[in-house]
């Protein structure tokens, strides 16, 4: 399975994009991780959620694949860019990010996730793990999000939104 770089390839704005996306999900893994590692009873699920449903519009955003982004667009442009997001199986690219979209996606790697629960209440080592898992967990739904994104804006021929004004949108 090819990552998202790797999709990406002789695109360098692309690239670009993709390793902004992955070192803004980094960031976002590790605070989920430090979660992960406190032994309450559901935070971790609550502060994953919680990231995932900002972590994921943020990807959209710098993909141009937001709502706002796709309701800018040509009619038949729109059209083949959500042709192109269902082709890829994608819930996430170009509608808003609920709660409910994260608990399905959250279902995808349901076993980790419950793994993450049962290892964090072991002293130390446990909470270790949990806090690896919770990083991994994250990383890898964000990091296939990302693929999609790659995916449909290639198929789609889509122009990247330019940085200033993605800065400008995000701090909307």
């Amino acid at each position: 399975m090819p990552t998202a770089l790797q999709l990406a390839a002789g695109n360098p704005a692309l690239q670009a994009r993709v390793r902004d996306c992955r070192r803004l999900l980094t960031r976002r893994a590790l605070v989920g991780a430090a979660a992960s590692a406190v032994p309450l009873p559901g935070l971790d699920w609550a502060v994953d959620a919680a990231l995932l449903t900002r972590v994921l519009p943020e990807i959209n955003a710098r993909f141009g694949l937001t709502p706002e982004q796709l309701a800018r667009l040509p009619e038949l442009k729109r059209d083949e860019v959500q042709k192109a997001a269902s082709v890829v199986g994608s819930v996430i690219i170009g509608r808003f990010v609920t709660r409910e979209l994260v608990v399905q996606l959250a279902r995808t790697i349901g076993v980790r996730m419950t793994a993450k629960q049962a290892a964090k209440y072991v002293p130390l080592a446990g909470q270790a793990v949990a806090a690896v898992m919770g990083f991994a967990a994250l990383r890898y739904l964000g990091e296939e999000h990302i693929k999609d994104c790659v995916k449909v804006v290639r198929e789609t021929r889509l122009a990247l939104p330019a940085p200033t004004l993605l800065a400008l949108e995000l701090s909307d």
